[in-house]
């Protein structure tokens, strides 16, 4: 039986995304009914798990009519999931699909502040769950702690060290994907694996060489570092090896919407750290690989079963 993988959303949303042949600046545009669905990384990272059969819990908020929209969706997908009401409305995110141009354009709603008993509450449930999870089969304990996304406006400045600690308290790993000043703080608290892309890293780090930045996040304590570069695929850097890194990328880039492939990665990532996959090489495979299938997909939060036979195309090299 495969590790639940525990994930925490805590700035989720509705993700919007419309697909349009071509846009006009300036213009008018008919474009078919938007896929909406209940979103936020944390959110697409069980959503993938849970759709190649790998057991999951999401933790989230959720407010408003927003809010109430984010949890029929959880249900009507079958997510196991537990959510903490919050008063403010859920925001939304909103993707608009370019196909005749092969773009995507993110628009993000700011996340609504939430009430210190709110993020008290937010801690509550994961510290439940870390204990244990009850399932059909009984109670079982999470293989894996996933903290993923931005943080709505004036949270706890420890809010992923806080995870990690209680992640390595439990006895599980932890793996954080967020930017800015959140990403140094959860490499200064220990976490087992950060999955930035390369904007994000070398902007939190002030660093304009992708290595190098990779390389200062270990020395402020982070195990591991997965980074995504886009068409170059993926690195991988281990804090046991620092001065040698890990590279996968397909024969050629692959045409679709990316909007939701970092989340794929950190998602096959969990999954593979849940059940006892510790093989740098390995996990970075199965993460370019979900990465990749993500891209072919109309959604965050979804994979193309392709998704073996791109693992079997990946070049992987060392450096």
């Amino acid at each position: 039986m495969n590790n639940t993988v525990l994930t925490v959303t805590p700035n989720p949303a509705i993700d919007v995304t419309y697909t349009v042949d071509g846009v006009e600046l300036g213009s008018s545009h008919r474009v078919p009914t938007p896929l909406y669905r209940a979103g936020g990384k944390g959110l697409n990272v069980s959503r993938v798990a849970h759709q190649l059969g790998y057991p999951t819990l999401a933790i989230s908020t959720a407010g408003g009519p927003s809010g109430e929209q984010l949890r029929a969706d959880l249900v009507a997908s079958g997510i196991a999931h537990h959510l903490i009401p919050v008063a403010a409305a859920t925001r939304r995110s909103i993707a608009l699909v370019d196909t005749l141009n092969n773009t995507t354009s993110i628009f993000n709603e700011t996340g609504p502040a939430l009430t210190g008993a709110e993020w008290q509450a937010l801690a509550a449930a994961v510290v439940e769950n870390l204990a244990g999870i009850q399932t059909d089969g009984g109670l079982t304990r999470p293989g894996v702690l996933v903290g993923s996304g931005s943080l709505p406006a004036n949270a706890p400045a420890d809010f992923y060290p806080g995870l990690v600690a209680l992640a390595h308290h439990a006895g599980v790993p932890a793996i954080i994907d967020t930017s800015g000043s959140g990403i140094l703080a959860a490499a200064k608290a220990g976490a087992d694996l950060l999955k930035p892309n390369n904007h994000e890293l070398m902007e939190a780090v002030g660093e304009s060489d992708l290595v190098a930045a990779a390389r200062k996040l270990m020395a402020l304590g982070a195990k591991r570092v997965l980074v995504s570069v886009g068409e170059e695929g993926m690195l991988a850097f281990d804090a046991a090896t620092p001065g040698r890194y890990l590279q996968a990328k397909l024969p050629a880039p692959l045409a679709g919407n990316p909007t939701g492939a970092g989340d794929a990665a950190v998602s096959a990532a969990a999954v593979a750290l849940a059940n006892g996959v510790t093989e740098l090489r390995e996990i970075l495979r199965r993460a370019t690989a979900w990465s990749a299938a993500a891209v072919l997909m109309p959604g965050a939060g979804e994979i193309s079963l392709r998704y073996t036979e791109l693992a079997d195309q990946l070049i992987i090299t060392d450096h």
